[in-house]
């Protein structure tokens, strides 16, 4: 019997933490915990063996850090003979017990994906299947993907799993206190994320204890169809005699953990800090317990790596102005590959309104499958927005949906048979809310009752795969007015029927309405507000137009759905002075909230900027919100524009940090998520190279700030913190010397020593390797005591950096920016 069949109603207990216990037993600072399943065998077994008769019903293969990047040909042992090894003591303590079922435990790469890093999604997806592979062949009963920071490497994970092997997948990730992944990430955007991809079960763990987990997992549990999973730390870590150790002792974890089952927590189990004896009392209060039936949610929801936008109530906004159809200027980016032409289509949407970006880019002459990919990569990288993937090419379609980075809204699949065996096999695979179009192999019914026939026929034959109402958006179609007299009332009669008959959501392409007519705009604003009246529950249109805005926005105020009017009053106070250009077609910007269906605040771009008059101005305000918005070829050139008139150091002074410290103010305050925040770093990257070309040609002296060194700590191979803190510190014109990964203590003193750095920051996200942070700081305090020390990591807080002997604790990237500034200045 698998997992799955015994699973039930029962609840299930997972082991607990596995790298204290190792240090226990002996594993040294800096030495690899993978390692021991092949040099200390016995003492896996034992572990194993030990929670297995402490009531576990699953035990976590030792191979969370067991992947190429650590295991290759230039390690002790490759990564085979690593996950061999570790899967034969699983299923040893198994046999000898009796009982019990082994998760191939896959962590972390330690790196960033693309494009905030520099690891290719696909190459992350052949990391983890190799990792899988191998333990299918050791006999896993279920895979576990764990400690996930990054829902783009998550994804990579998932599809690892699902594509190499049939086993049962449960994915768990790791947030802050805040209920923030590294990357921007909520627990919504999870859910939606992994239940899209056919997980068995999802859930948190590590970062936290128990108490701080409570709220998350509530939010989880309000999203969640499917089983959700709680394996918090044993509280939060501080530092005893050269050891990590946790403040909540085994009754006191249990106690808590019994909360987290009258929520509806499906199984239970610990990360940091427990250890057989937690999970003996846990298990005995487990015991005799059934789950809580899990109700299904009905929430049509459509994500990107840190949006979530939901359909219901209240009307989305779609903006389609990345799409060639009709656009002159369009097509000729599309030919000229410029980029960063449709890049700044996409942040003036998203300023002015826009919730979701339509991305079509099928011109005949251009290879549409090579640009589709490459410019949904790009705009995941400037703008937070979920997008829809626009297209009739099923490869195309493909390709976009593997490498998106969330559940998108795919444009779209109808009623005709081949259609819906191409699509709904991708929407199954890859996880995504569809567009269904009514119309069939006879085409578009011109009746309402025709086009309800095709709506039932499209999520009947979804139904086949496992795809569910809420997942199918229906669109009623809209027959331009000039030629279908009824076309109209035939739409919005279907639009009324469908959600009332049906329950699904509806779209529909607006501007068709009006095509052949004179000012088109008016009758498809008026058409606008009838559909949203008639049940229309998302709009493509354009959201440049301020008469379509205005539609939305009072319509918005009308319904109740505009609490106080304070939408319609800051649209309404936006309007009332226009704004040259930003690419719509009244020439106004329409910015403002949109309230669950659009981004808050204004509807800020990526610099949280609402300004939509970017194309108006001179190069010094190009510069400045070209950094803000990740533009790179657009910061490089309003740079060089700037030295024609401008010193290299006021260019810097007055433009590029401005800039960079209201980015970094956004990401402290949350506004503005970890990629947009490195997007930002890379087109001031590129606007300083311009300059610093420029002062090498003329002779000009730089502004030279003092060196920082940066390591990640001995034993510890996950650096894209550190990297992270590299990429912002060189912004600010720091000369870092960065040392890399598993660095030595002494290798640290040494190079601290060598340059008289006055600052150091150190990097750990593993409890075992946190001991290596407390000796380096002893050695600095002892061979460079001039030095200050700041340190961050997912397992450290500010208690236990105290503890170690840090002079800071930074949680984050733009705290260590704004220490080095208090500290060098």
């Amino acid at each position: 019997m698998g997992i799955r069949e015994d699973w039930n109603d029962k609840i299930l207990v997972f082991d607990g933490g596995m790298g204290s216990l190792l240090q226990g037993a002996g594993l040294k600072p800096g030495e690899l915990p993978e390692t021991w399943n092949i040099k200390h065998p016995e003492v896996l077994v034992k572990i194993h063996e030990d929670y297995l008769n402490a009531g576990a019903n699953i035990i976590l293969s030792n191979t969370f850090g067991a992947n190429r990047l650590k295991y290759n040909e230039a390690a002790e042992f490759n990564l085979d003979e690593i996950v061999d090894a570790a899967m034969k003591n699983a299923r040893t303590a198994v046999e000898h017990c009796g009982r019990g079922y082994v998760a191939l435990d896959l962590g972390p790469t330690g790196r960033l994906l693309k494009p905030m890093g520099d690891l290719d999604f696909e190459e992350a997806v052949s990391i983890y299947t190799e990792v899988v592979k191998a333990g299918v062949r050791g006999g896993a009963d279920l895979i576990l993907i764990e400690t996930m920071s990054d829902t783009y490497e998550l994804k990579a994970a998932v599809l690892a799993a699902k594509e190499n092997s049939d086993l049962p997948i449960f994915a768990t990730t790791i947030f802050d206190g805040k209920g923030k992944l590294l990357t921007g990430g909520t627990p919504k955007s999870v859910v939606a994320l992994l239940e899209g991809l056919g997980v068995d079960a999802l859930g948190i763990n590590c970062g936290l204890g128990p108490v701080q987990m409570k709220p998350i997992v509530e939010e989880l549990l309000r999203y969640a169809s499917i089983p959700v999973v709680v394996n918090p730390n044993a509280g939060l870590p501080r530092s005893e005699g050269g050891k990590t150790v946790y403040d909540i002792d085994p009754p006191e974890f249990v106690e808590e953990m019994k909360g987290m089952l009258e929520m509806g927590v499906s199984a239970v189990g610990g990360c940091c800090g427990t250890t057989p004896e937690h999970i003996r009392l846990l298990a005995e209060m487990c015991k005799g317990r059934t789950r809580k039936p899990i109700e299904p949610k009905n929430d049509t929801l459509i994500t990107s790596y840190a949006s979530v936008v939901e359909m219901g109530t209240d009307p989305v906004i779609i903006g389609e102005r990345i799409n060639p159809t009709g656009k002159s200027k369009f097509k000729q980016a599309l030919r000229d590959h410029n980029l960063e032409y449709i890049l700044r289509e996409a942040i003036t949407q998203q300023e002015n309104g826009a919730a979701v970006l339509d991305v079509n880019v099928g011109l005949p002459e251009i290879d549409e499958v090579a640009m589709m990919r490459e410019v949904v990569q790009e705009l995941q990288a400037v703008t937070e927005l979920p997008l829809q993937i626009d297209t009739t090419d099923t490869e195309a379609m493909e390709q976009a949906l593997r490498i998106y980075n969330g559940k998108a809204l795919i444009n779209s699949v109808n009623g005709k048979q081949e259609v819906m065996d191409a699509v709904f096999p991708l929407v199954k695979h890859y996880g995504g809310t569809v567009v269904a179009l009514t119309i069939d192999e006879e085409g578009i019914p011109a009746t309402a009752d025709g086009r309800m026939a095709i709506a039932r026929k499209i999520c009947a034959e979804a139904e086949k795969y496992g795809i569910q109402k809420k997942d199918i958006v229906i669109d009623a179609l809209c027959m331009t007015i000039s030629s279908e007299p009824t076309g109209a009332l035939v739409t919005l009669e279907t639009v009324r029927r469908v959600r009332q008959e049906l329950g699904c959501n509806t779209i529909l392409g607006v501007s068709n309405i009006s095509f052949g007519l004179p000012q088109r705009e008016i009758v498809n604003s008026n058409f606008f507000t009838m559909a949203m009246q008639s049940g229309l529950t998302a709009a493509i249109i354009n959201p440049n137009s301020a008469a379509m805005m205005r539609s939305y926005y009072s319509y918005r105020a009308l319904a109740a759905l505009d609490e106080h009017c304070g939408d319609y009053i800051e649209q309404a106070a936006r309007l009332a002075i226009p704004k040259a250009g930003a690419g719509g077609a009244s020439g106004a910007g329409a910015a403002g909230s949109a309230g669950s269906g659009a981004p808050a605040a204004g509807a800020a771009g990526a610099s949280g900027s609402a300004d939509t008059g970017s194309q108006a101005s001179g190069p010094e305000h190009q510069l400045t919100v070209s950094v803000e918005r990740g533009l790179k070829e657009q910061a490089a050139s309003a740079a060089g524009e700037l030295l024609k008139t401008m010193d290299s150091l006021t260019v810097i002074n007055s433009c590029m940090i401005p800039a960079l410290d209201k980015v970094g103010k956004g990401f402290e305050a949350g506004t503005v998520f970890l990629p947009q925040l490195l997007m930002s770093a890379e087109a001031a990257k590129s606007a300083f190279e311009v300059i610093k070309n420029q002062m090498e040609s003329s002779g000009e002296a730089g502004e030279k700030k003092d060196k920082i060194v940066l390591a990640t700590v001995k034993g510890d191979i996950h650096d894209i913190g550190k990297n992270i803190v590299k990429v912002l510190l060189e912004n600010y014109s720091y000369d870092v010397l960065d040392l890399g990964k598993d660095v030595a203590p002494e290798a640290i003193v040494e190079e601290t020593i060598k340059n008289h750095v006055r600052l150091v920051g150190l990097s750990a996200l593993m409890t075992t390797t946190v001991p290596s942070m407390e000796e380096t700081i002893k050695q600095l305090r002892k061979e460079a005591p001039w030095a200050k020390v700041m340190v961050g990591g997912a397992v450290l807080t500010q208690e236990y950096a105290d503890m170690i002997g840090a002079d800071a604790y930074c949680r984050d990237a733009m705290a260590s920016v704004n220490y080095a500034q208090q500290v060098l200045a």
